[in-house]
């Protein structure tokens, strides 16, 4: 019945969004199983399906064999004992011991002679009732009495008692002559084969999926701005050997777009630095007044704000990453940075001559300059930290000014953005510092993150891929 004021219709929609939620818990459930890799699902997807389909044939054919000849052999055995019957119920004074020896003897059967009665409770039906029910029918055409089997109790032999008038006949026949099991031949057979396509499969797609990784490394050292391994090469299937073709075109194109890039900045910053040089020369030979400052400051800010804009436009300007020694660098960072006034330490959580790992060295000293440069603007004192985690280099700048509210941490690194008030309030300040570095750190594989500093200010935290 509908709830009140519920319709049809919301409660055919309720039923739909149930099944949906639950079809795609199943769907995440299976998904956490399935292997990620693409080696894996190559197997499973090759195997699987042949598996399954060996499974299906094998099965189908073994139940039919089975049942096959499982009657045969029933039939067999019930005829036997049968005969067996008729010979003990025509000849009243039949000798039992040579009747016994006769049902061995030729049929192999032991029979016992018991004394009249009732027959035994039915036994419960086996799991697989293949044998209860074939040498059931059997018995009841040929043998047409009663009788009672136990096919559960000794696993090597069947039981079959006939009852009689004056007697009851216990049959004992070798569970061969009844039932043909051949699960181990089922079981070899799909064992065999499958070890067989598996070991064919792994052997196949190692080669196949072996051209795939090398292009993966080598797009992933691209990315982070390393040479590309010098053994590198188009290998593997056909799509395969296009990808990396392509791939190696897209670097190429980079490159030249780099190169181009380059060659034309370092022609308008001669250009433009050469008029600035007059404009410094021009300044120098007239006499000292406000009016000249002011020029003065005025061409010494638009030098600064040169540089910065093509420093930004430039990039890594095409470098090449070489092994470079963190701590050297660091130190170099210091010591230039010293004429601003403000107290930087360097610590290493590393020893010095140990940290190295191949670098845009000019880039990324770039980089951690004007990352140190902003905290000294603006901060009294300023800790440099360099430390290891995992497969990362991290690289902390703190100081302990005014830091950067949460809100706008990651609109700093936008090109020429400023805050609305306090920090980056500053006249030589074109807003290009933190965009150039995060730029620089990403050329690298890695990136620069924001955050309150241990000392109250900012932490700028710098982190590339060992």
């Amino acid at each position: 019945m509908l709830a009140p004021g519920e319709t049809h219709r919301e409660r055919t929609v309720t039923w739909k969004d149930r099944v949906q939620s639950a079809w795609v818990s199943v769907a995440r459930m299976l998904g956490g199983l399935v292997p990620k890799g693409l080696y894996a699902r190559a197997l499973i997807i090759i195997i699987a399906p042949i598996v399954l389909l060996e499974s299906v044939v094998a099965f189908a054919f073994m139940e039919r064999h089975w049942n096959q000849v499982t009657r045969r052999l029933s039939e067999s055995t019930a005829r036997d004992m049968a005969a067996v019957v008729d010979l003990f119920v025509a000849n009243a004074y039949v000798d039992e011991s040579k009747l016994a020896e006769l049902a061995l003897n030729r049929f192999g059967l032991t029979m016992t002679v018991m004394a009249a009665g009732n027959l035994p409770a039915a036994q419960p039906k086996p799991f697989f009732d293949l044998l209860d029910r074939a040498l059931s029918e059997e018995i009841s055409t040929h043998v047409k009495r009663p009788f009672w089997i136990d096919t559960v109790g000794q696993s090597r032999y069947v039981e079959i008692r006939i009852r009689l008038e004056n007697a009851i006949l216990r049959f004992t026949a070798p569970r061969a002559m009844t039932y043909a099991s051949n699960s181990h031949i089922f079981l070899v057979w799909m064992v065999g084969t499958s070890v067989v396509l598996l070991t064919v499969a792994i052997l196949f797609l190692r080669n196949q999926i072996r051209p795939i990784l090398r292009l993966a490394e080598a797009a992933d050292e691209f990315g982070k701005g390393r040479p590309v391994p010098q053994d590198f090469r188009p290998r593997g299937a056909r799509e395969v050997r296009q990808a990396a073709q392509a791939f190696l075109e897209m670097r190429d194109r980079i490159r030249h777009h780099v190169e181009q890039r380059t060659t034309m900045l370092a022609g308008v910053s001669h250009d433009l630095r050469t008029v600035l040089t007059r404009f410094k020369l021009e300044l120098a030979l007239l006499r000292k007044s406000p009016e000249i400052d002011a020029l003065r400051t005025d061409v010494n800010e638009m030098q600064h704000m040169l540089e910065d804009y093509l420093a930004f436009a430039k990039g890594d300007g095409g470098e090449e990453a070489t092994a470079t020694n963190v701590a050297g660098l660091l130190n170099e960072v210091n010591e230039e940075a010293t004429h601003y006034g403000t107290p930087i330490e360097v610590r290493m959580r590393q020893p010095s001559d140990t940290l190295v790992l191949p670098l845009k060295r000019q880039a990324f000293k770039r980089a951690i300059t004007n990352l140190v440069i902003n905290a000294a603007r603006f901060g009294d004192y300023v800790v440099i930290r360099a430390s290891t985690d995992r497969d990362w280099l991290r690289i902390d700048i703190e100081d302990d000014g005014p830091g950067v509210p949460p809100a706008e941490r990651d609109n700093v690194f936008r090109p020429f953005y400023r805050l609305p008030n306090g920090r980056s309030q500053d006249m030589g300040n074109t807003g290009l510092g933190l965009a150039i570095a995060r730029d620089i750190a990403r050329s690298h594989g890695g990136d620069i993150s924001l955050g309150e500093s241990s000392m109250g200010g900012l932490r700028a935290s710098v982190r590339v891929p060992l």
